[in-house]
């Protein structure tokens, strides 16, 4: 008989293997692993390599014992030869991000750098207008530092850090302070603006622009990858057993 699994006293049939993995949630990641696996199937490792990846896996489980190897094996049901694969295939994704993706992360940097840069600036708020103009001047002319201010007026939870914030990604403030932030020199204090239902004092401390160093491309590079795999996994429609060859001839 074919297509039959028996798990205790329970017998599965194929065509009920996608209904439990939505029961279970497992879907999504049997369709990436599935699509990746797809994805690397023209790629090698040498004999090293492979070695090397066995023994970091064995390690990284702590199955360097002999004993403990055999047991990690009965209790996955699995066999050596599955424990290799299994080892070796984050270093052929690796292998495939690397010659997919690499060659076009200058390129997406670019789009992507604002939203890749940083920024540590100070914020004060306040719903009273005269009050904001008269925190300004203060500011300006010196009569109190902006931290002063902040402590003691902002009417946001900036105010516990004396208005500084950050640093964080230029794009996670609301897009008006972002936007005034991307064209200000550090220490320009800008003067009070309506902001929905504040007025704000700003502020910029420090510009961190992104720098496309080697950590930036592999995080660039993961998420070319993940952008690509998800639109993969979106793609498949419901499966649906074949319930036999004819109906695909």
């Amino acid at each position: 008989m074919t297509g039959l699994f028996q798990i205790g006293d329970k017998l599965l049939q194929a065509q009920d293997m996608p209904s439990l993995l939505k029961r279970y949630q497992l879907m999504p990641q049997f369709l990436r692993g599935v699509i990746v696996d797809q994805a690397i199937a023209s790629f090698s490792c040498s004999d090293e390599e492979r070695q090397s990846a066995v023994e970091n896996f064995l390690a990284q489980h702590q199955l360097t014992a002999p004993e403990a190897k055999e047991a990690w094996l009965r209790q996955q049901n699995m066999t050596v030869e599955e424990l290799q694969e299994m080892a070796v295939r984050p270093l052929l994704i690796e292998k495939f991000k690397q010659e997919t993706w690499r060659p076009k992360v200058d390129n997406y940097f670019l789009t992507r750098k604002a939203s890749l840069d940083h920024v540590v600036y100070s914020l004060v708020r306040t719903k009273n207008p005269a009050l904001a103009n008269e925190l300004y001047f203060r500011i300006l002319e010196g009569e109190q530092s902006f931290a002063e201010v902040a402590r003691d007026f902002s009417e946001g939870p900036e105010s516990k850090s004396g208005g500084l914030l950050g640093p964080v990604p230029l794009s996670q403030p609301h897009p008006a302070i972002s936007k005034l932030l991307s064209v200000s020199q550090p220490n320009q204090l800008w003067t009070p603006r309506p902001l929905a239902e504040w007025m704000v004092i700003i502020r910029l401390e420090k510009f961190m622009p992104a720098q496309l160093d080697e950590s930036m491309r592999l995080h660039l590079i993961n998420e070319l990858f993940e952008s690509w795999l998800a639109q993969q996994v979106s793609q498949i429609g419901p499966l649906q057993p074949l319930s036999s060859v004819s109906s695909i001839s």
